[in-house]
């Protein structure tokens, strides 16, 4: 009769090399992404301060054929047309993490799965709080409550390239993972809490075209100008529909396969669509759609020294940098260690809580997400509005100042556990310390 194992589970242990060599090098892309990320926040801000007006009057531009509801302005197109692609890079990225990678065990998924739930309820609280105990407080603010739940990855990388930082790869897969799925959670929280009214025939329509879309993708049908229409349909009759557009992006790259059927093969056959597809749009999303959505979302017009501090004391503000600063390290730590409790977990010996400490700060750095939700709360262009890209934008910089602390304290750590995980003493292409 076999002896059940003694060995304690452990949290942030190293995975299996195929999931760290692919995670590097989708990290790789969302490094160079995030960098330019920033430069086109950077140039926003300084575009929206400069005088004449061009940059308001560039994306209150209008454009699109108005019989089909796509009138829009280009600060429109980039919030639902663009991001678009980033959430269906981003469903493509989750359900591969879940069906091929190491997150496909249960176990392995719980903790990226509830310290994301964790991320983003405890900022929620936290700006709930502000706005309910502030002085200040204005009323209709508290409809803004889940703007600082969700975590940008590429930003968030774009810091870990500036800073020099190099995360093992397991925390770097839990970063990536976490990120992922609270953008995700914020799209649901978008579509069940920010949809105002449903136009259900476009929406049947839409599932319709994304059913026929999801036929095509299952037989493997790459033909551009089967599967585009369709994919376009999807968007813009969700769209219609009253649902935010990001949605339908979502959903199209959840029904892609990641592995091929047993028809063709089974999964030892290779990969399903779902690559291919990552391979072809994830450039596209990190180094055109996010940028540009940056470009058009983050510049705002501050008005001097008076009305920067306007700003900042106005409770929305301070509620969304209480919630990134404050909410999203509070409740990743929090449930992280929840679970370790609850499962008798401890945490893996080359690292120390300082290094959850410092991720989860890191994971205060909102933008994408939080950008759209706040845009939808208050409105495009709205005081309000501008206050919330305010607050995300020194939320984000205030995470990213403490997180560049704490983690280039521990760089000599990673150097060290770098190093050992690129041994390959036998020359088999695999470090040495994934066939232990």
């Amino acid at each position: 009769m076999p002896v059940p194992s003694t060995t304690p589970a452990r949290l942030f242990a190293r995975g299996s090399w195929p999931e760290a060599r692919r995670i590097a090098d989708v990290l790789r892309n969302e490094t160079t992404g995030g960098l330019l990320l920033l430069a086109c926040t950077v140039l926003a801000l300084v575009w929206a301060n400069l005088p004449g007006g061009t940059y308001e009057d560039v994306r209150q531009f209008h454009l699109g054929p108005a019989a089909l509801h796509l009138d829009l302005s280009v600060e429109h197109w980039a919030a639902d047309g663009l991001l678009a692609v980033f959430f269906f890079v981003a469903g493509l990225e989750l359900k591969k993490e879940f069906v091929a990678g190491d997150l496909r065990d249960p176990r392995a998924a719980a903790l990226p799965i509830a310290a994301a739930v964790g991320g983003m309820a405890v900022p929620a609280l936290f700006y709930v709080l502000v706005n309910v105990l502030h002085p200040d407080a204005v009323e209709g603010a508290l409809v803004g409550w889940a703007i600082p739940s969700a975590t940008d990855i590429a930003f968030a990388l774009g810091i870990l390239a500036v800073v020099g930082s190099r995360l093992p790869s397991a925390l770097r897969t839990f970063l990536l993972t976490l990120a992922v799925v609270d953008d995700l959670l914020g799209i649901t929280v978008i579509a069940v809490f920010y949809t105002e009214r449903v136009q259900w025939l476009p929406l049947l329509l839409g599932l319709v075209t994304l059913a026929l879309f999801a036929v095509a993708v299952q037989r493997r049908v790459r033909t551009w100008w089967i599967l585009l229409p369709l994919a376009l349909a999807t968007w813009g009759l969700v769209h219609a529909s009253g649902i935010h557009a990001t949605v339908a992006g979502v959903l199209l790259g959840l029904v892609v396969p990641v592995l091929r059927s047993e028809a063709n093969g089974g999964p030892e056959a290779g990969p399903g669509l779902s690559e291919h597809f990552a391979h072809r749009w994830q450039p596209i999303s990190t180094g055109f759609a996010v940028p540009v959505f940056a470009l058009m979302s983050a510049g705002v017009a501050i008005g001097g020294v008076s009305g920067l501090v306007e700003a900042v004391q106005d409770p929305v503000a301070l509620g969304v940098v209480a919630g990134l600063v404050l909410g999203k390290p509070v409740g990743i730590v929090l449930t992280t260690f929840l679970v370790a409790r609850l499962t008798r977990a401890e945490l893996d010996e080359s690292l120390h809580p300082v290094d959850v400490l410092g991720m989860a700060m890191l994971a205060g750095m909102g933008f994408t997400v939080s950008l759209l939700i706040g845009s939808l709360a208050f409105g495009e262009g709205s005081p309000a509005g501008q206050h919330v890209t305010l607050g995300v934008l020194i939320g984000s910089a205030v995470s990213a100042a403490l997180a560049a602390v704490v983690l280039s304290r521990r760089n000599a750590v990673y150097r060290r556990i770098e190093a050992e995980e690129g041994v390959d003493a036998d020359g088999n292409g695999v470090p040495d310390v994934y066939e232990r």
